[in-house]
């Protein structure tokens, strides 16, 4: 059957359609996948002491997941995924290490409330390098939701801001810068293997705290349940960077890390929930300013989708 030219482009609209409530589907649950992350070092044993050995089994761990997903994926190619990887997929391997480390440093540093608190940021720096290096244009409809997001997360947590440490919130903020990078990288360059950036990512992370665990003469090891945790973590990790690789080439960087904004909203949300046995209450704040988030990124996704429809409307004139 040979389909008109109207028919065609409307078929390809619906398939763009399709593609893209994919990729808002892969985004957002990458960010509930990570919201778990605060929850899961709350679980450690004596955390602050073993920080370099956590980081290790989570980047071996993510690491490990990558390379069987892009040996599932791409089978005797795995090795040219690496070979094309380039500047971009490095500087973006370079960027993630930095927000696996500083995550690390900020949550056991201080409150989950602060550390989520400076994830909020990242749209921001974000939108800035994808406007600088990518020459990204960011809808105005993502700049209203942006303020509103950082609206909100301020209002989560300003009770909270008085009793957080300095270091904790510096490595807070160079998470969000690293994962930023990281961001922007996987929309440089269309070529860069993604998947082979956050793999690499993970190799150089267990090279990193090798290195630093050598230099002190501290060894790699610490609790078993330390063990079992940040495997865990670094499985949720390893899923949650795929299905965010996934989605990243349907948005502008800016808006990918305000849609993951829903691991801030998540993670105070689970370290308060008795039921898991943490118990971070939140102030009534935190609580309104939790909803002025989550409305925030529905807005941007209502907008996101509202875009495309009228796209549509208009390809069929």
């Amino acid at each position: 059957m040979v389909l008109s030219g109207d028919n065609l482009e409307r078929n390809e609209m619906n398939m763009t359609e399709t593609a893209h409530s994919k990729a808002l589907f892969y985004v957002l649950t990458a960010g509930m996948l990570w919201s778990f992350g605060a929850l899961t070092i709350r679980y450690m044993v004596d955390p602050q002491n073993y920080r370099w050995q956590y980081l290790f089994f989570r980047g071996l761990t993510v690491a490990t997941i990558l390379c069987i997903f892009l040996i599932a994926k791409d089978g005797d190619r795995f090795f040219n995924n690496f070979r094309r990887i380039g500047m971009p997929g490095v500087v973006g391997a370079f960027g993630l290490v930095g927000a696996f480390t500083g995550f690390i440093w900020s949550i056991t540093l201080t409150t989950a409330a602060n550390t989520l608190f400076l994830f909020a940021t990242m749209p921001f720096l974000a939108a800035f390098m994808g406007i600088v290096i990518l020459k990204e244009t960011i809808r105005p409809l993502t700049w209203v939701a942006m303020t509103i997001a950082l609206l909100g997360i301020t209002v989560m947590v300003i009770e909270g801001l008085e009793a957080g440490s300095v270091l904790g919130t510096i490595t807070g903020f160079a998470a969000a810068c690293g994962f930023s990078i990281f961001s922007v990288s996987l929309r440089w360059r269309k070529e860069t293997p993604q998947f082979a950036t956050v793999a690499l990512a993970g190799f150089l992370c267990v090279i990193l705290t090798a290195s630093i665990l050598f230099l002190q003469s501290d060894s790699v090891l610490m609790p078993i349940r330390n063990i079992y945790l940040s495997m865990v973590h670094g499985t949720m990790l390893g899923v949650g960077l795929i299905l965010f690789s996934l989605g990243a080439k349907y948005f502008p960087a800016a808006e990918l890390n305000l849609l993951s904004l829903v691991e801030v909203v998540g993670g105070v949300i689970w370290v308060y929930l008795p039921i898991f046995g943490i118990n971070e209450v939140p102030s009534m704040l935190t609580v309104v300013g939790g909803g002025i988030v989550t409305s925030a990124i529905i807005l941007d996704s209502v907008g996101t989708r509202h875009k495309r429809e009228m796209v549509k409307v208009v390809g069929t004139y």
